[in-house]
């Protein structure tokens, strides 16, 4: 890791290196450059005519040299003609090529094969002439070594101090990873924990958040599956044993009637075992959907109508006057259109079983809608004994409570004989990932019971 991010800042401090020598030998060039070009001004000054006309040069030894002078560098000069001819100054000083227009160029000419820095300048007064200033270049040479030498070594050593900050400094956030990665190594298939990592940064925490919830997630339907599958093998084996003995029962005897009660039998003991293996499917189901339901505008008298319907059968075969009230207004909801169908079906089916006035009058179940505020109330109600008859009110709250657990059942229940006590664990929970409330009570006016979801109200989608 730490080579990967060494790699790409030695590159950049390469390129930076370059273009800071680049720029200093420019700016430095520009320095010389200009001292060279007031030095040949300075003696293209002193030109003058002679009384003969030739040009000529009016500055002593001692004055030529001190306009010359340089520390560091040699300078020579040439004064020529416009045909080429010297006048004074250093014959071995040539011409280079020049724009024609230009009225000072400089150039890189060599003298005795040594690089050399001119100035060329021209000149019309007192009469036409062209002067060509020339300086060596070893102290040029040397300040851009000195440049590069004084710029680079600090950022050298600037860059190994990055570099060991930046391994120690990556070492240290990857422990926490490496610790991850030793963690669930460790780990076998049925440990699903929280992680004991400690995080170093902001990332690795998040990052080992996430593993964290995954877990739990995995967690959730790993205990999803092992229920389901314990449920199963435990509430099939009765109904399973008890189609085996009355199909042992039928198969021993030789009489028809036998036989056919023993039929008889099977039949219902096979469509309490399939709404048995339904309802487990549904838990199932429910406790899938945690976490990636998303909720939708549904239209909650419909919903409710075509679930009456199909209910209508069954309440007619038990001798139920299943009725409706508020199912003409419209009515949107936020929630899930299955769930929402499988809780009124549950509730129906319970209030169908169950709901039997104990003096045995005609038994009666109603579904009804009912807006108020933001929220709509979907209740189901009977005129059966209720959840709680004859208790007291905390006792009543707590059977309720019971009741809405997996496995419970009622009086009624036990006393029919039918159902694993999942109707009402299962609208609990599929209220839960609704984001609805479950209300039960008594029924309004009258014995018997009632229950409730409450749903936010919504408006209908944007056709």
């Amino acid at each position: 890791m730490a080579r990967r991010v060494m790699l790409p800042l030695g590159v950049v401090w390469l390129v930076g290196s370059l273009a800071a020598a680049a720029v200093g030998s420019y700016f430095a060039a520009t320095v010389f450059d200009r001292a060279l070009l007031d030095d040949a001004l300075g003696l293209a000054a002193a030109v003058q005519q002679a009384r003969g006309g030739d040009l000529q040069v009016t500055l002593t030894v001692d004055e030529l040299r001190a306009v010359l002078f340089d520390q560091s560098e040699s300078v020579v000069f040439a004064l020529r003609r416009p045909d080429g001819t010297l006048v004074a100054g250093d014959a071995r000083l040539q011409l280079p090529r020049r724009q024609p227009a230009a009225a000072f160029e400089f150039a890189d000419l060599p003298l005795d094969e040594e690089p050399m820095r001119a100035v060329v300048l021209d000149r019309t007064q007192p009469q036409p002439f062209t002067l060509v200033v020339a300086q060596t270049m070893r102290y040029r040479g040397a300040l851009l070594r000195r440049l590069l030498l004084y710029s680079t070594a600090p950022q050298v050593l600037l860059l190994v101090c990055l570099g060991v900050w930046l391994r120690r400094s990556i070492r240290l956030d990857l422990q926490p990873i490496a610790e991850l990665q030793s963690a669930l190594n460790r780990r076998n298939a049925t440990d699903l924990q929280p992680l004991p990592v400690r995080a170093g940064t902001a990332d690795v925490q998040s990052l080992v958040q996430s593993i964290d919830a995954l877990m739990a997630r995995l967690s959730d339907a790993l205990r999803s599956q092992r229920e389901f599958a314990g449920n199963v093998a435990h509430e099939l084996r009765t109904p399973l044993a008890g189609i085996r003995a009355l199909a042992d029962y039928g198969l021993a005897s030789s009489d028809p009637q036998q036989w056919r009660e023993q039929l008889q039998g099977i039949a219902l003991s096979q469509a309490r075992a399939s709404r048995l293996v339904d309802q487990l499917l549904a838990i199932a189901l429910a406790d899938e959907a945690t976490g990636s339901l998303v909720l939708q505008p549904v239209a909650l008298d419909e919903l409710a109508r075509r679930v009456l319907l199909r209910a209508m059968p069954q309440a007619d075969a038990a001798g139920v006057d299943l009725g409706a009230q508020g199912l003409d207004e419209p009515a949107w909801v936020l929630g899930d259109e299955a769930l929402i169908e499988g809780a009124l079906q549950n509730l129906l089916d319970n209030a169908l079983r169950y709901g039997r006035p104990p003096d045995g009058s005609p038994p009666q179940v109603t579904v009804g809608l009912q807006a108020q505020g933001g929220e709509v109330q979907l209740w189901v109600q009977d005129n059966g004994p209720g959840l709680a008859a004859a208790s007291p009110q905390a006792a009543a709250a707590a059977d309720t409570t019971r009741l809405l657990a997996r496995w419970q059942q009622g009086g009624p229940g036990r006393a029919l004989g039918e159902g694993a006590g999942l109707g009402l664990a299962i609208v609990s929970r599929y209220a839960a990932l609704l984001q609805a409330r479950l209300l039960t009570g008594p029924a309004q006016p009258g014995p018997g019971a009632r229950l409730a979801l409450v749903f936010r109200a919504s408006a209908p989608p944007a056709v």
